[in-house]
């Protein structure tokens, strides 16, 4: 591969982003495309089952475990700000791993943020709560939630890595798509779990060690997760750049001062799957928890159904968009998520199974992962492959960062209003600003359809 020897005070041309994504497509061998992409979907699942099971557990039991009130909303209010946390350090994960994965190797830092949430999640299963060790507990737990954040701000840029520039050209958005596929079964997994503990336990008995228990499981998880990256070799593209990375010294610095406009685009195309995922998956938690008769159990149930559809889903959206180019799936995408609130609290309202499997199907199904299944390979390309990992992950994690505050807003404006229709109106809004920003940035691809 030829790495056009770019100035750092000028910004890539979208000619030279395109010939470093037609260089990271082009790999003669199908098997290592297959079991790069079978890496970052394990290694993803594992990593987001950690992360995304912090959010189950701050909806239903860390308010008044770690942070006691006599008000019931401002303990959830203060779990779930806590859970926020995360998603503040995720941009520092991204900055410090970002910077590694484009001087040292992509498969290195997938290696080291796995067993990091590994053993960060496993702490939080063996801590004692407030009345045991009073203050100290919610310090610790915030301490720990932000460990997660750095681990995965770290995960989405070398997983997406892997798998795109690893891919045959003709099928980079199907391949790479089980990024999103794994972060879909990892947050199954995580809502199985807190299902099975909460079926087979009474609600003293979840409240003193049940929920405990899915956290506990995570070092097994990262164990299995760690042996499988560890036998995969690394990006094609990354072995072919050893002379440009060596004179690379600051690739984050870099991807600022060249690709501004970019990380900027990242931003806001998330927008979409950020606000349709937390609204679906955390504060549907809060809202049928403390304003309907809906129980919790039965919408973690409709929700599972959504995840267990998001792969075939994915992968077929994936499929399309080697077919017809991906332009058109940050269009349908936003639009369906921005027409999905109304009908998705309407079914949580109405307690019925089949309307909230209906409901999770609109935004999750449609509105989140039409859009997610193109993000892999329309990222990564508006970057020169010596500074995408930093460029992308960084756009990445910061958009992560915004998003972790959806439930926190979704919630502090249920509580001034008394209904959901702010919140409808908050998720047609992102959806606007991420079809907006789809449109503008697509230039910058270097994609021709």
């Amino acid at each position: 591969m030829t790495v056009s020897n770019v100035p750092a005070s000028e910004p890539y041309s979208a000619e030279q982003r395109q010939q470093s994504a037609d260089s990271a497509a082009h790999v003669p061998a199908p098997s290592g495309s297959r079991r790069a992409a079978m890496a970052s979907t394990v290694g993803a699942i594992v990593d987001w089952y950690d992360f995304f099971l912090y959010g189950t557990a701050a909806a239903l039991v860390f308010g008044p475990m770690f942070f006691p009130s006599e008000n019931p909303t401002v303990g959830t209010l203060a779990s779930l700000g806590s859970f926020a946390v995360g998603f503040v350090f995720r941009p520092i994960g991204g900055a410090i791993f970002g910077h590694f994965g484009d001087r040292v190797g992509r498969r290195k830092m997938l290696v080291i943020t796995i067993l990091i949430m590994g053993l960060a999640s496993t702490a939080i299963g063996l801590l004692p709560n407030y009345a045991a060790i009073g203050i100290a507990a919610p310090i610790l737990l915030i301490c720990l939630r932000a460990i997660q954040g750095i681990a995965v701000g770290g995960e989405w840029g070398g997983a997406a890595l892997m798998a795109v520039e690893n891919a045959p050209k003709n099928k980079r958005n199907f391949l790479a798509s089980g990024v999103q596929i794994g972060s879909f079964l990892g947050l199954l997994l995580g809502t199985l779990a807190f299902s099975l503990v909460t079926n087979l336990t009474t609600d003293r008995q979840f409240e003193t060690w049940g929920w405990r228990l899915p956290f506990l499981i995570s070092i097994v998880f990262a164990l299995v997760g760690l042996w499988i990256r560890s036998g995969v070799p690394e990006s094609k593209v990354f072995e072919e750049i050893e002379e440009a990375k060596k004179k690379q010294t600051a690739p984050l610095l870099e991807a600022l001062k060249t690709s501004p406009k970019q990380i900027l685009a990242i931003i806001g195309m998330r927008l979409v799957d950020q606000s349709t995922f937390y609204i679906g998956f955390t504060f549907s938690l809060v809202y049928v928890k403390n304003y309907t008769d809906t129980p919790p159990s039965s919408v973690l149930n409709a929700s599972m159904v959504a995840l267990v559809l998001a792969v075939p889903a994915t992968s077929f959206w994936g499929f399309l968009a080697d077919r017809f180019g991906p332009r058109w799936f940050y269009i349908i995408g936003p639009l369906c998520a921005a027409a999905a609130g109304i009908p998705f609290f309407s079914a949580l309202d109405s307690g019925s199974m089949p309307m909230m499997i209906l409901g999770f199907f609109i935004l999750i199904n449609l509105g989140h992962n039409i859009s997610t299944s193109v993000q892999q390979t329309w990222f990564t390309d508006m970057f020169d492959a010596r500074i995408r990992y930093s460029g992308a992950g960084f756009g990445y994690a910061v958009a992560g960062a915004v998003g972790g505050f959806v439930p926190l807003i979704a919630t502090a404006l249920l509580d001034e209003s008394g209904n959901w229709t702010p919140v409808v109106i908050l998720l047609a809004g992102a959806s606007a600003v991420a079809l907006a920003t789809g449109l503008w940035s697509y230039k910058w691809t270097g994609q021709q359809r």
